[in-house]
């Protein structure tokens, strides 16, 4: 059973901008597993052989493979209570005229498939594609009901090998998605950080500039982290678990329209 202070409930009632930034545990608890996990997804390789471009140019072939795996399990998966609960936050500060921004580093677009809206991406995803020649986007997309493909398709315009529209190692983060990323950071009330290891830069920097701008920065995740310290709160539970008793907590503390 959480207990969180009346000081905290009505800081957050009262707040009318919000900054949320997810990381990979926040998918976990869906059951995909995490990058730094010692049995998760890089276990068996190391990330510059699947997560760079120099890895996909010289074994496309596994590079896709890896990626279609990766799929086949977000696929199977649905989000879970911190998804949802992210959801009704958003709904809840904008029909009271706030601002609710939701940064993620996951790739699985769980948090769309709940029902967030203006989800920004800092490291892309795995469900579009596009061509690693020409850029062009292409229309593939992953199916569990059509034969699994084997090797990267072919782009219709140049010929070029598709890729999934990840960030990959040595790659810049999309630079709209970055700048409203800080924007968010740097003028809201509250920044949550959820379910990120924050080792990741320049996402890892993000609650700290909240932090400098004035924010109340609150951390939630079951393990210590390189950004811990500097939580004005931390919840040391899963997101599912948290956020609901938290954003619950607050309901009840919080009758403002």
């Amino acid at each position: 059973m959480h207990t969180f202070s009346d000081n905290l409930l009505q800081t957050l009632g009262a707040a009318r901008k919000i900054a949320v930034l997810t990381g990979a545990g926040v998918s976990a608890e869906s059951g995909v597993a995490t990058f730094r996990d010692p049995n998760g997804l890089w276990a068996k390789f190391r990330p510059e052989e699947l997560a760079s471009m120099d890895g996909f140019l010289k074994n496309p072939n596994m590079v896709w493979e890896w990626y279609e795996a990766r799929r086949e399990v977000v696929d199977s998966v649905k989000p879970n209570a911190g998804h949802t609960t992210l959801v009704e936050m958003q709904q809840w500060y904008e029909e009271r005229g706030g601002r609710f921004t939701l940064i993620t580093q996951n790739v699985d677009r769980l948090h769309q498939q709940a029902g967030s809206r203006d989800v920004i991406e800092l490291h892309g995803n795995i469900i579009d594609n596009y061509c690693s020649r020409c850029k062009k986007p292409h229309e593939y997309r992953y199916t569990s009901t059509a034969p699994s493909v084997k090797e990267p398709p072919r782009c219709t315009y140049c010929g070029g090998m598709i890729r999934p529209a990840v960030v990959w190692f040595g790659e810049m983060l999309p630079p709209d998605a970055l700048e409203a990323a800080q924007e968010a950071a740097e003028t809201c009330d509250v920044f949550f950080s959820i379910g990120t290891s924050a080792e990741v830069y320049p996402a890892a920097g993000l609650p700290i500039e909240a932090k400098r701008a004035g924010a109340l920065f609150i951390e939630v995740n079951p393990n210590q982290t390189a950004i811990t310290r500097f939580a004005d709160v931390s919840i040391s539970a899963p997101s599912g678990e948290a956020l609901s008793a938290l954003f619950a907590n607050m309901l009840a503390k919080n009758t403002i329209s």
